[in-house]
């Protein structure tokens, strides 16, 4: 098993999404009241998330499968708020599939 292509684009944008709606429940349970089991479930799960993605990410720089702006937003800012990693991987998925110039 040759694992040569991983992580590739896709899947690093899917998984930041995830990230991203683990994070938005985090916060949602973080507000309310009496939600501390939830709370640590998501608390621990962000948490994991953001250490795998954040290897992940600067496994696909050096890898040239992203650009290193895009992975150092996920590795640097990615514990505090995973949606600016978010925003970055459409950012760089707009760049890619918009049309060259003739």
């Amino acid at each position: 098993m040759s694992l040569r292509g991983f992580p590739t684009f896709g899947f690093l944008r899917t998984v930041s999404f995830v990230h991203s709606a683990v994070y938005a429940a985090l916060l949602a349970c973080w507000l309310a009241p009496g939600l501390a089991p939830e709370t640590l479930v998501l608390g621990w799960t962000h948490g994991l998330l953001w250490i795998a993605m954040s290897l992940l990410a600067i496994l696909a720089a050096r890898r040239r499968t992203i650009p290193y702006w895009l992975a150092v937003t996920v590795a640097v800012v990615g514990g505090l708020g995973p949606f600016a990693g978010t925003i970055g991987f459409v950012v760089q998925d707009r760049r890619r599939t918009r049309p060259m110039p003739v």
